[in-house]
């Protein structure tokens, strides 16, 4: 059994750890209301617009712009993985990682990825995986100037012909409890044909497609191949933007919930190392009282 001395040495150091923690908890609950006001601003537009490119992509001619053109047989995927570049948020970040290699697995298909965050960098990269581009350092609430650079490199990496898709592998926001890992098809810009990917039991949750319930005839001025220019690789960048944005309040609120259990659970061994240490600092005075009453007996 450990002496007094040994327990509250732990005690304090637990304490210690404990006021990180919270402090921790204290910086995440910061960040998270802005990161999580910043993607429901943005969610309603970026749906909107992901529905305009669904029902472009369905009505529009393929040769009208290279991001509408859909290859076949599709060889190369490329995977835009949206991680955090720090631990201590759960299990958020193996998540991300998990779902993405499970969807690599059932597509068959050689892979490679932009990383967004060190943390999946790094778990992807022990995997043996390849790794196209690399970006970490992102600010709490990104701007769409630091996300272009992502959604280029995504953009470029279609249109020269090294990937025939593109996906994003994301954290939905849900609330301060729940963050779902998702994959979202990015390029080219049609609705998702997974050959039933999405019938799949094991990943069908984590599919997510938007199919128009009606293929819209667009009016074009002034004429269709200018519009779709300027419209689609915006529409592209947003897309992005927003999974920036969902992700880093996904990750805030995972490391928000991690830290105030990382904080209660302090504060509950603290109490159980204080009985325990109580108890030794009992045994230790009962034992010197027994010697004291010891040495008081005089022998007859």
């Amino acid at each position: 059994m450990a002496t007094a001395r040994e327990i509250k040495r732990r005690i304090q150091s637990i304490r210690n750890l404990g006021q990180v923690t919270r402090a921790l908890q204290a910086v995440a609950a910061s960040n998270v209301r802005k990161a999580q006001a910043a993607a429901l601003a943005t969610r309603a537009y970026s749906n909107a617009a992901w529905e305009v490119i669904a029902r472009l992509g369905a009505a529009s001619d393929e040769a009208l712009h290279p991001l509408l053109t859909r290859r076949a047989p599709v060889e190369n995927v490329l995977i835009v993985l949206v991680s955090g570049d720090r631990g201590l948020c759960g299990a958020y970040n193996q998540n991300i990682v998990r779902v993405a290699q499970n969807f690599v697995k059932r597509r068959d298909l050689p892979i490679r990825y932009i990383t967004v965050g060190r943390r999946g960098r790094d778990m992807i990269w022990r995997a043996g995986a390849e790794i196209v581009a690399e970006f970490h350092g992102l600010p709490a609430v990104p701007s769409l100037v630091d996300v272009s650079a992502i959604a280029r490199a995504a953009i470029d990496e279609f249109l020269e012909g090294r990937a025939d898709e593109v996906y994003l592998a994301r954290t939905d926001f849900i609330n301060l409890l729940r963050q779902n890992p998702v994959i979202q098809r990015l390029l080219p810009l049609h609705t998702a044909e997974l050959g039933g990917l999405e019938e799949t039991q094991a990943m069908a949750e984590y599919i997510v497609d938007v199919r128009p319930t009606q293929v819209a005839e667009y009016i074009y001025e002034p004429d269709a191949a200018t519009v779709l220019n300027e419209i689609l690789p915006r529409f592209t960048e947003l897309q992005v933007y927003q999974a920036m944005l969902e992700a880093h309040a996904s990750e805030y609120a995972a490391r928000m919930v991690a830290m105030r259990n990382a904080t209660d659970n302090a504060a509950v061994l603290v109490d159980d190392l204080t009985l325990d240490y109580n108890k030794a600092r009992q045994s230790i005075i009962t034992s010197e009282l027994l010697d004291i009453v010891g040495g008081a007996v005089v022998p007859a």
